[in-house]
């Protein structure tokens, strides 16, 4: 700003005030940006003419025409001054003057002379200003326009092709980043998006944030569900929020397609420079053994060397053995890690993307809840291997545990806005709570002083003796910040019905059962389990190990091949199925759904219940299919729960939930006054309700006296047992 003004103040020495300040900053007339025309719209001037469209009309009109020779220099000047403080350069402007130059001296006799209409540039300083502020307003309207149409794409609502709403997201990127970018030269590894919205809809996620990652650092995405955190890695995966090119992401959303190629190739095939080399190393060395010995083509020859040079330099020898090892830590059988993935379950071809993920190493990992398809020796895995992460990573997880054992920074989600906390989600939460605690502090502060000063000013405001100090107060209460409350997140909130009579143990019961798909594979064999309503159970096991179909034969929804379940005449179960979506109806609302499943009954009944999940106001009408994965497992514990059960089997409750939910989810199963079976791999929550732990395992169902810190132990046991073989 001191460089513009010096440009100015040394050609005309007598310029108006108020036209300085408009051009160079703090004009009283800008309503839209105080640092002045020249500063605020530093990246729309690419030329002098630029400039001279912005304020150069407006000094014509007062200067005079015959000063258009002159104004047109001065836009050349200033030009040249943006261009240095642009590229970084030297701002003095000292180099670019030459000597003042004064109107009066190139400007008719008559028109000096005249006392109608004087101009500005004689004019003395303490002149009134004949600035017209309407041409100031056009001007500065001009300008803020041309600014939101550079800065903003089209903000209207998308949609898909069959009709449905979609994400968007508008960034505003500066002149120098896409000059950068343009040029080749930007080899930047952190990653820095500005000034970016995202939305969903009609719906607002993020307005005018600001992310910034830092290479090699782990950051963990954290807030409510339905607020917009799988939304924003989307965004940044399909490119709608722009990064430098040169950064490779990868985003792990979808399952691999099943199709013939074998589990572990469809890992290898990610490092593509060593597909190519091996192709190419192929190739030539088909090409050198069709020649004959004496005619060795010598270009071939030096080229192959080159290929298993750069063989050997990306170790590619050992590329199948740490897909192998990736393959076995996400619970793949050497069996199994060669089969082809058709075979595979949606939940094992996730966890095959996940795989290729690891394998590939990108810039940037985006990873949208990866415990889910995990059982806990498989976190355990994944979590001691994502600590030596070396690139990149942004995960958006529920798992606390998870969260704390691999994040190096948390970002919270929240009012529209990104904040960024130093450490683990445990670190985040100490963090937060003692910056809330400030901010209301210094509202609290504020309000009191701003109580105090507008006490004296009603006292004294008719008082003419205290007209200067009232007026002094008056100001005063305008100079302070805006006050603004603090901003809360809202306690989420689940409470389970518990208005039945008590029943007498037992109340659920396995003697000696046995359970088989095949005669050749036994699940397990040998069961005798027990549970009543003061039962805390979690079931745990590596996938496949029969966990769910446990629950079933407590369902009474599969049989037994051997043995007995016995189960209490007045039992009333609620099951939550680790499906639980794919059971609601996407083309209804959530009172809909409740009305399909449980008729007759009035719609406050079924508001009531939504409530009672955070499922209200308008995300009760709203269809299903609009939901966060998160609001659509409230509206299945909703449902589940209508029927007042005394009994409840969950199967990976946790899947969705945000950790706020979870904690929720843990405080109203250890208040809910019947038993509770879960399958779940979330630590916090099994540590929060269960009493008792039941291992899926070596074809049987027992329980482990030493609860889920002994089960870690085992497991860990296992994983170094594992490695030094």
């Amino acid at each position: 700003m001191a460089a513009y003004r010096e440009v100015l103040t040394a050609r005309f020495p007598l310029i108006d005030h108020d036209l300085l300040e408009y051009v160079t900053g703090n004009s009283k007339f800008i309503q839209f940006n105080c640092k002045g025309v020249l500063e605020s719209g530093s990246d729309d001037f690419e030329s002098a003419e630029d400039i001279n469209e912005a304020v150069g009309g407006f000094l014509l009109e007062v200067a005079g025409e015959k000063a258009s020779n002159l104004v047109d220099q001065v836009c050349e000047q200033l030009s040249k001054v943006l261009k240095l403080n642009y590229t970084g350069g030297d701002s003095s402007c000292s180099a670019l003057l030459d000597a003042p130059v004064y109107l009066a001296d190139i400007i008719d006799a008559e028109d000096v002379t005249s006392t109608d209409d004087p101009s500005i540039w004689i004019a003395k300083k303490e002149a009134i200003s004949n600035v017209d502020k309407q041409k100031l307003k056009k001007a500065e309207a001009k300008i803020k326009a041309k600014q939101e149409k550079r800065s903003l794409k089209d903000d209207l609502p998308k949609t898909s092709s069959n009709g449905s709403m979609t994400a968007s997201a508008s960034q505003a990127l500066s002149r120098r980043d896409q000059k950068l970018e343009e040029s080749g030269t930007n080899r930047s590894t952190d990653i820095k998006i500005e000034n970016f919205d995202v939305a969903f809809g009609d719906k607002v996620l993020l307005k005018n944030a600001n992310m910034l990652l830092a290479y090699g650092r782990r950051y963990g995405l954290v807030g409510r569900n339905g607020i917009g955190k799988s939304t924003l890695l989307h965004m940044i995966s399909s490119g709608e929020l722009r990064i430098q090119s040169h950064i490779s992401v990868l985003h792990v959303e979808q399952e691999v397609i099943g199709d013939g190629i074998l589990a572990i190739d469809s890992v290898l095939e990610c490092d593509t420079i060593r597909n190519d080399l091996l192709e190419e190393e192929k190739r030539l060395t088909e090409q050198l053994q069709a020649t004959s010995p004496g005619s060795t083509d010598s270009k071939q020859s030096q080229r192959l060397s080159e290929v298993y040079q750069k063989l050997e330099e990306i170790e590619a020898d050992k590329a199948p053995a740490k897909a192998a090892m990736i393959m076995a830590g996400l619970g793949f059988s050497s069996t199994m890690q060669v089969q082809p993935t058709r075979e595979f379950s949606g939940g094992w071809r996730m966890r095959i993307a996940l795989a290729r993920a690891l394998f590939s190493n990108p810039d940037l990992l985006l990873l949208d809840e990866p415990t889910n398809m995990l059982d806990i020796k498989a976190i355990l895995w994944l979590e001691n291997y994502l600590q030596t992460w070396r690139t990149t990573l942004l995960v958006v997880s529920h798992d606390r545990n998870f969260l704390d054992q691999v994040c190096t920074d948390v970002l919270h989600l929240f009012s529209q806005q990104l904040d960024c906390y130093r450490g683990n989600y445990s670190q985040f939460v100490i963090t937060k709570s003692e910056r809330l605690k400030n901010q209301q502090k210094e509202y609290e502060a504020q309000l009191q002083k701003r109580q105090h000063l507008q006490v004296f000013i009603d006292r004294f405001r008719y008082n003419a003796n205290r007209a200067a100090l009232v007026q002094s107060k008056i100001k005063e209460i305008e100079r302070m910040p805006e006050l603004k409350a603090v901003e809360r997140e809202s306690e989420v909130t689940l409470k389970f019905p518990s208005d039945f009579e008590k029943l007498s143990p037992p109340v659920l019961q396995l003697a000696d059962v046995m359970f088989c798909y095949t005669q050749e594979k036994v699940l397990f064999s040998g069961v005798d389990l027990s549970a009543d309503l003061d039962s805390r159970i979690c079931i745990v096991g590596e996938n496949g190990t029969g966990k769910t179909t446990l629950l079933k034969i407590l369902l009474g929804d599969l049989n037994p091949v051997d043995g007995i379940r016995h189960a209490h005449r007045n039992l009333r179960i609620g099951y939550f199925t680790q499906h639980h979506i794919d059971q609601l109806n996407m083309n209804q609302s959530a009172i809909e759904f409740l009305a399909t499943k449980y008729p007759n009954k009035p719609l406050e009944e079924y508001r009531r219940q939504l409530g009672s999940y955070g499922v209200s106001s308008d995300l009760a009408t709203r269809s299903v299919a609009s939901l966060s994965g998160g609001q659509k497992s409230r509206v299945a514990f909703a449902a589940m729960s209508m029927n007042r059960p005394n009994f409840y089997i969950l199967d990976e409750p946790t899947n969705h939930l945000d950790i706020e939910t979870v904690e929720a989810l843990g405080k109203a199963l250890t208040d809910f006054k019947g038993g509770v079976i879960l399958v779940s791999h979330d630590e916090s929550l099994i540590q929060l309700v269960c009493r008792e732990l039941w291992v899926c395992g070596k074809g049987t169902v027992k329980a482990m006296e030493g609860g889920l810190d002994e089960y870690k132990s085992i497991l860990r046991m296992e994983f170094e047992a594992q490695y030094n073989s």
